[in-house]
């Protein structure tokens, strides 16, 4: 029987990879024995000092709103390997502004990255997992995408995206009897480096208002980027897991 969490023979892409949740996803599918993964960041300087830790994680800058680049990345995973198994769309940014605030040029950025960027990137990729005609994609989306935020308009509406290209990937890509999963997690407040520097005031309120009265951590999102990557959720597809201490209910 494979460990709950088994990842061995299991071939990956990560992308946003560099630090944060992207850092602590690709180690922990490097820790579960993933045979490959490809952690994609637009500036990798920052896994300098992790990444070799790990000889089962290649390094790769790319910037996920790059056609071309990623048409390279995956000729490259298919020479290389064959087949892709998981997916995990993980990069994003954040323009936050008031409605009346918020310039085109806002918008623009981070509908870009967070949705286009997911577009982009699970269409370059899907060659690969159809070559097995299974697979798993795991996209980061927010709480933000389910019940909005104030200042966040173009956040929540690029993450309320990825929730719903999800729901539609799910019913695609199983057609001609497909094993290809498609799921979201939602976080809520994480202790990430975007939020170690908001003021420690505001981090209390935010804390407050989390029923489990905590931030969460990075490796609570990895930890739900494993279970859905993993053969163990063989029969979940088209769900948003929210893993945000109660916060929204």
């Amino acid at each position: 029987m494979p460990t709950y969490y088994d990842m061995q023979e299991k071939i990956c892409v990560v992308t946003g990879a560099a630090r944060g949740l992207g850092r602590t996803i690709s180690e922990t599918l490097a820790q579960a024995g993933a045979e490959r993964i490809y952690a994609c960041d637009i500036n990798m300087a920052p896994a300098e000092s992790w990444i070799s830790d790990y000889p089962n994680i290649t390094a790769i800058t790319l910037d996920v709103c790059d056609s071309a680049a990623l048409d390279t990345l995956r000729q490259r995973i298919m020479d290389e390997q064959g087949r892709l198994d998981v997916l995990v769309n993980n990069a994003g940014i954040t323009r936050d502004a008031l409605l009346g605030k918020m310039t085109e040029a806002q918008w623009d950025q981070v509908i870009d990255v967070n949705l286009k960027g997911v577009f982009l990137m699970t269409q370059a990729m899907l060659p690969l997992i159809k070559a097995q005609a299974k697979g798993s994609i795991v996209s980061i989306s927010s709480v933000v995408g389910t019940d909005g935020n104030i200042g966040q308009t173009n956040y929540a509406a690029s993450k309320g995206g990825i929730i719903a290209m999800t729901k539609g990937w799910a019913k695609e890509l199983v057609h001609g009897g497909a094993q290809i999963r498609a799921n979201c997690i939602a976080p809520g407040f994480i202790n990430t480096e975007m939020t170690q520097a908001v003021p420690e005031a505001v981090l209390q309120k935010m804390a407050a208002r989390i029923p489990l009265g905590a931030l969460g951590q990075p490796q609570d999102i990895a930890d739900g980027v494993l279970f859905l990557a993993s053969d163990r959720a063989r029969y979940i597809t088209g769900q948003v897991l929210k893993i945000d201490g109660g916060l929204v209910l």
